[in-house]
């Protein structure tokens, strides 16, 4: 059997798993196995607060962590009536109980003195915590037992171990409904594009093992990068994705060769040689994609980054070898048992036949079309303009997890817990005098500007060897309100440096707020960055695999127009508030900063997926001498289907996570959504096929003579791999 020898590292694969395929589906298996019992074995190593330390405020974190004055982990018990006004002989009685209680408890390093809220509403109990407390069963033990004692009270706990675990054990439960759904109902589109049982399965069991593979592999790799809390559910949301369109791809292209009379191993070898080779470039153009993420050097990308990129390698290695060897072993078996009417539905509508009155006008005026479709896009990624970025903070997280309610109850009664700044100064000496003078007065200069509160203790910290200093102030607004960026700003421009500048010390203005601003300015210088690495590596990639610059200069467009299509979406949606109840959600008046880079990623890694797919099928038929219209009528009927259906399993996964609790998610699956939508449709069956026939021949450069003479030497071995028009149908929806 001859290679083809333009593509040869997939054709090759091909033919020794198809000529060996207990072998290479042994392997697979054996490979899944060995990856989640790897999970099992190793923990996983998650992102602390140092990972995510950024300019100024990680400067400031470094130097508390290093002189061991960071902040402790604390858990807050806030004490209120159930009813009526809150009785402080009551209270206070309750809070001496919980004090006494909590001192003795496991992981307790002390207990602040009780803390009254201003008009005396309600008291708040301290606990500080032992450094390596990772559990806070104990303390929710004799919170609980205290209530039970007190039943005119309510005595409620949130802190930083219980709002972790909140809000972990309500990411869980959404990835597990992810899961639930995502599967039935990816089987039950792979159904209706397929018509049969068995070739519907296939795609979804190569995205599921690929998806418990990656997430066996994540526990071993974050030791290496510490995994961020969401990259569970971004696997599962690229996996899903990537499985199933790369399975589309191969299993479309195969049963295609079969319907023309294919063995199957010519017809597997042939698939390879094609789907195989647009597998190959558009996951190598995913995980250029994923890997700009890279260039802003923050810990919540390089752990999404790694996550995406691993499991969309993985889903390639499936797709390029355990696929393969499956379609060998079932032959025309794949094809069964098949769905009647399902079936019938697909043979009536042939291939292209709804794809091909779509095109007919796009190629009939592809002028007016581009003309028409241009402004549909821009007038969608036109409020992207006005887009603004916070990190995720209390107002994101759903309110009905009960440690987020009372949380903001207690920020709500007891303002000193919500937004700080932290000033850190240290110095050389350990008698250098004027530090804790000199931090005093910055204390009185800031509380008189307006812009920052009294923390109503005593605000410095200083460290054993008392060569580092922490003052902490309040700012009486929350952190996403544009007063906190002016109040943080003045303390770095002005007031820290009137104060400190002559002290001789080195210091650095951090807290949370602090590090939220600097995130979001490294985001913002860096953005023009990764969209610029991604296109011009997506760029070469389309080059390297094309030969053809106007092809890659159009790639870069459209995947411009696809992430502003899905960044102006995200801004109508989420900032501004549109179809809140609708979706589900109180809108925080901005976007999760990590959000639209990441969606930006991801977007234009899964676009490329069927775009080069489109376009390998196009230059098939330019290359067999088909005129410009003829080639992209018959390229974009012939793939029309399969990226119906890889579009609508996108869609679908993703519009699952906009249904998910954690706005987050539903930021990203919304964004996607949409964005996807929108590219397969507009962008691909209406902008793509209007700008190759003005291009013409054009689109090619030099690549048409090259790949003719190479598909002629195919043809000669499978006469009918080339054809002057569309084949018969496959039995393939459209």
């Amino acid at each position: 059997m001859s290679t083809l020898t333009a593509v040869p590292v997939p054709v090759r694969t091909a033919r020794w798993s198809a000529t060996h395929p207990w072998r290479a589906i042994g392997a697979w298996f054996a490979f899944v196995a060995l990856a989640v019992a790897l999970a099992m074995l190793v923990p996983t190593r998650s992102t602390t607060d140092t990972d995510y330390g950024i300019g100024d405020s990680g400067r400031a974190h470094a130097m508390l962590a290093d002189a061991g004055i960071d902040a402790p982990l604390t858990e807050s018990v806030l004490i209120t009536a159930r009813s009526g006004a809150l009785d402080p002989a009551q209270a206070t009685q309750a809070a001496a109980e919980l004090t006494d209680r909590m001192i003795r408890a496991p992981g307790v390093a002390s207990v602040a003195p009780v803390e009254w809220s201003a008009d005396r509403s309600a008291a708040l109990v301290t606990v500080i915590l032992d450094k390596g407390t990772d559990d806070a069963a104990p303390l929710r033990a004799q919170t609980a037992a205290t209530g039970t004692q007190f039943p005119g009270l309510a005595i409620d706990q949130a802190g930083d171990l219980t709002l972790d675990d909140g809000i972990s054990d309500r990411v869980g439960e959404d990835l597990r409904t992810a899961e639930l759904i995502s599967v039935p109902m990816t089987l039950l589109l792979m159904l209706l594009a397929f018509g049969a049982l068995i070739a519907a399965g296939v795609p979804v069991l190569l995205a599921g093992t690929s998806v418990a593979a990656t997430m066996g592999l994540a526990a071993p790799i974050s030791h290496l990068v510490p995994a961020e809390p969401t990259v569970n559910s971004v696997i599962v949301l690229i996996g899903m994705a990537v499985g199933v369109d790369y399975s589309l791809f191969y299993l479309k292209r195969e049963r295609e060769e079969r319907a023309k009379g294919a063995r199957t191993l010519d017809a597997v070898e042939i698939a390879a040689a094609t789907s195989g080779h647009a597998i190959l470039v558009s996951g190598g153009a995913v995980i250029a994609s994923m890997a700009g993420l890279y260039v802003v050097g923050a810990a919540t990308f390089t752990s999404l980054a790694t996550g995406a990129i691993v499991v969309v390698a993985v889903a390639v290695l499936g797709s390029l070898t355990v696929l393969p060897a499956l379609l060998v072993k079932l032959g025309r078996f794949v094809d069964r048992p098949r769905i009647p009417l399902l079936w019938r539905l697909n043979a009536r509508i042939g291939r292209g036949g709804i794809s091909r009155r779509l095109l007919a006008p796009v190629l009939r005026h592809p002028r007016m079309s581009l003309v028409a479709s241009l402004v549909a896009t821009i007038a969608l990624a036109f409020p992207a303009v006005g887009m603004s970025l916070h990190s995720a903070n209390l107002t994101t997280l759903p309110a009905d997890i009960p440690q987020v309610a009372t949380f903001s109850r207690i920020v709500s009664a007891f303002p000193s817990q919500g937004t700080t700044a932290v000033v850190v100064a240290r110095i050389t000496s350990a008698d250098q005098p004027g530090i804790e003078a000199a931090l005093r007065r910055l204390t009185t200069d800031a509380v008189a500007t307006g812009s920052f509160t009294d923390l109503g203790h005593d605000p410095i910290t200083v460290s054993a060897d008392r060569t580092v200093t922490k003052l902490t102030v309040a700012i009486p607004f929350e952190e996403q309100d544009s007063r906190t960026r002016v109040a943080i700003d003045s303390l770095r421009e002005s007031l820290a440096p009137k104060a400190l500048g002559a002290t001789g010390a080195e210091y650095a203005v951090g807290g949370s707020a602090a590090a939220s601003l600097d995130f979001a300015d490294r985001q913002g210088t860096r953005m023009p960055w990764v969209i610029g690495f991604v296109l011009c590596l997506t760029g070469l990639m389309m080059i390297a695999a094309f030969r053809s610059l106007p092809l890659a200069l159009v790639s870069a467009a459209l995947n411009l127009l696809s992430i502003g299509v899905a960044f102006g979406v995200l801004r109508l949606v989420f900032q501004d508030g549109h179809v809140e109840s609708a979706l589900g959600f109180t809108s925080p008046g901005f976007l999760i900063d990590w959000v639209p880079l990441f969606v930006l990623t991801i977007l234009v890694g899964l676009s490329m997926d069927y775009h080069v797919f489109v376009l390998s099928r196009v230059r098939e038929y330019a290359a067999s001498g088909l005129s410009a219209p003829d080639a992209v009528r018959h390229g974009i009927s012939d793939t029309a289907g399969v990226v119906t259906s890889a579009a609508a399993v996108m869609v679908s996964v993703f519009a699952i996570f906009a249904t998910l609790s954690m706005l987050e998610m539903k930021m990203m699956g919304v964004g996607l959504a949409v964005a996807i939508l929108l590219d397969a449709s507009i962008i691909r069956l209406v902008m793509l096929p209007a700008i190759l026939v003005l291009l013409g021949d054009r689109a090619w450069g030099r690549l048409v003579p090259r790949e003719a003479e190479s598909a002629q030497r195919a043809a000669e071995r499978v006469p009918e791999l080339v054809v002057a028009g569309p084949p018969q149908s496959a039995g393939v929806a459209h």
